[in-house]
């Protein structure tokens, strides 16, 4: 197991590195002084132009300067945005957690949702149902999720006036920051309406969560489905149907969690997806997270916080997906059987 996980982190570092020679380059094509581009010093003085050269030797060769960018880049120095000149790693660390609030509402929208329904139309004997729920979600996963994310606000923000379709809270509750996360803000503050402020960040939350859900509930719904079919056909749910079991209890009990690990190794492969797909969520709902930044940054042209966003985006599903297949392989009895044979 140790060798096993020493192979995921040589991994992770290499694939690090990949992202940071190819962040590296990009920055040579920025239509600006290279010193400018890496440190985000607007006009640096002689004693900063100094330093920046030393951390990232531009007199010397490209090696050496592709060392020393990695050094800067995993030691936490992203330099300093070019338009606000804040550091970038702080105005990242104030844009993550919206990011990760909305990824896990809509991830458990789409779990919660997502496994149930596969589980009936794996189990249905109406084929009418079995036909239905594949048609929601072969329709759900060919909508472009813009046009989804401006249908809903268009019919439950505009015309039926439900829910509101920008930002994360109403301006009028003053939430202190503790953890970063909203809902447990509100809850967390000792404002007399915090109940209040709570429930707003919910409703400001439903909108964009559901048009993100969208993609990864299709594809749980079809894992599921087809996970669940090959369960069932197994020697041993065959043999405990015929020890007299409910089939309720045998989904539950046997089934279902033996058919929930295709659907975990396939979260992995959704996650590039599901980052793309975010990064349009927030900008047209206007959440405040680490898309809209990005985004914004582009726009600006400042190049630290293209970097910074990219690396962070890119670093994070790298850890993710690892992260998810060494949960899939522990929870696999067969990985573990052939992991533990290699070793």
């Amino acid at each position: 197991m140790a060798r096993y996980l020493l192979r995921r982190l040589n991994l992770f570092l290499a694939t690090a590195l990949l992202m940071l020679g190819i962040l590296f380059y990009a920055t040579s094509l920025f239509p600006v002084e290279r010193s400018y581009a890496l440190s985000g010093v607007r006009v640096p003085s002689l004693q900063q132009q100094t330093q920046i050269i030393e951390d990232y030797q531009l007199e010397q060769g490209e090696l050496a300067q592709f060392i020393a960018y990695v050094q800067q880049r995993l030691g936490g120095n992203l330099g300093l945005s070019l338009t606000s000149q804040q550091p970038v790693v702080n105005e990242l660390a104030s844009v993550l957690p919206a990011s990760f609030e909305l990824a896990v509402v809509a991830g458990l929208i789409a779990l919660v949702l997502g496994i149930p329904l596969g589980v009936l139309a794996s189990q249905s004997q109406h084929k009418l149902t079995q036909h239905c729920i594949m048609a929601i979600t072969l329709t759900g996963y060919s909508i472009p999720v813009f046009w989804l994310g401006l249908l809903l606000s268009l019919w439950f923000g505009v015309r039926l006036g439900w829910l509101p379709i920008s930002g994360q809270i109403n301006l009028l509750y003053e939430i202190k920051p503790v953890s970063g996360f909203m809902l447990i803000d509100t809850l967390l503050s000792d404002s007399q309406y915090r109940w209040s402020a709570f429930k707003d960040v919910l409703l400001h939350l439903l909108l964009p969560a559901i048009t993100l859900a969208v993609l990864p509930f299709t594809v749980v719904v079809r894992i599921t489905r087809s996970a669940m079919m090959n369960v069932m056909n197994q020697t041993f749910i065959r043999a405990a149907e015929a020890r007299g079991l409910k089939t309720s209890k045998i989904i539950v009990r046997h089934a279902l969690p033996n058919a929930l690990i295709p659907v975990l190794k396939h979260l992995g492969l959704m996650l590039g997806p599901f980052a793309s797909y975010a990064i349009i969520v927030e900008m047209i709902f206007a959440w405040p997270g680490v898309g809209s930044w990005l985004i914004s940054g582009i726009y600006q042209r400042d190049y630290t916080v293209i970097q910074g966003g990219i690396l962070a985006v890119s670093l994070l599903i790298i850890f993710l997906n690892i992260l998810i297949e060494v949960l899939h392989t522990v929870s696999n009895p067969l990985s573990r059987k052939e992991l533990y044979a290699a070793n």
